[in-house]
């Protein structure tokens, strides 16, 4: 047996426990919920339940919430991330120590935690609304259980990870491109789009791609912050589960919760096809 066969054995045997844990704890799930969502009230098989997300209401309000509430907070994430990773690449100084320091706490503090504060932050009776009456100003508008507290939540959550994606990337334009672009005349804005951006393009595509499957799937924050209509996906699953005892329901809208993260997903899996096509 050659060297090079051993190797290959070695490798698919470092592989197999990984695929068998992604197979039993994702795909046989998937399957499940899959097949579980043909079934209709009577035994049989139709496609009833999806019929049913995009005919109700009440449904159709919670999947319009729900990508509003997503795609509102990918952008914003985005947008803060990138400027918080640009200015500590490109900047020195105390700030940036500081904010290199306190960046990534968000990550450390457990999420029911984190929403509870929220809560005690941004409440009615809240300690924003009290400093503002202490001040003279009058009542703040209605920030939690709404939509707005849902995406201030997926701020804190999402922006430390984020950050730390987008700095990597950063960190990895070289110095000397900078430089060279300067000195013929580029200035910040030609910067970024002919030279920041495309370094960085891949990372901010999977930073895209892990908000918005973490925002869409979303329950703590959705649950504790939002309000009773519409709900995020997630909150709309367990209450057709737990309390409508709608188990073959839940399961549709389980497996078109999987497919709005999959069609992501192939938007990033052929983007990195591409960009593998045109190496080679």
């Amino acid at each position: 047996m050659t060297k090079q066969v051993k190797m290959g054995i070695l490798g698919l045997l470092l592989v197999i426990p990984s695929f068998l844990l992604l197979f039993v704890t994702v795909v046989i799930p998937i399957a499940v919920s899959f097949k579980e969502s043909l079934v209709n009230k009577d035994g049989g098989y139709d496609l009833s339940n999806y019929k049913y997300l995009f005919t109700d209401k009440l449904m159709r309000q919670n999947i319009v919430f729900s990508l509003e509430v997503t795609v509102i907070s990918v952008v914003i994430v985005l947008i803060i991330s990138y400027a918080l990773a640009a200015y500590m690449r490109f900047n020195k100084g105390k700030l940036v120590a500081w904010i290199r320091n306190m960046y990534m706490i968000p990550i450390f503090i457990p999420s029911v935690i984190a929403t509870y504060g929220l809560i005690q932050l941004l409440g009615n009776h809240g300690w924003l609304s009290r400093w503002v009456l202490l001040l003279g100003g009058g009542e703040i508008p209605r920030i939690i259980f709404d939509m707005k507290g849902i995406i201030i939540a997926n701020l804190w959550f999402n922006i430390p990870f984020t950050t730390m994606l987008l700095g990597s990337a950063l960190a990895g334009v070289p110095d000397s491109v900078m430089e060279s672009a300067k000195d013929v005349g580029a200035g910040k804005l030609r910067l970024f789009t002919r030279f920041i951006l495309p370094l960085t393009y891949k990372t901010l595509l999977v930073a895209v791609t892990f908000v918005f499957m973490g925002v869409i799937g979303s329950f703590t924050a959705p649950f504790l912050l939002g309000p009773n209509a519409p709900q995020m996906l997630g909150v709309s699953m367990e209450q057709i589960f737990g309390v409508f005892q709608e188990k073959e329901q839940a399961s549709a809208l389980a497996f078109f919760t999987f497919l709005l993260c999959s069609v992501m997903g192939y938007f990033y899996i052929r983007s990195m096809v591409k960009e593998e096509g045109a190496r080679s």
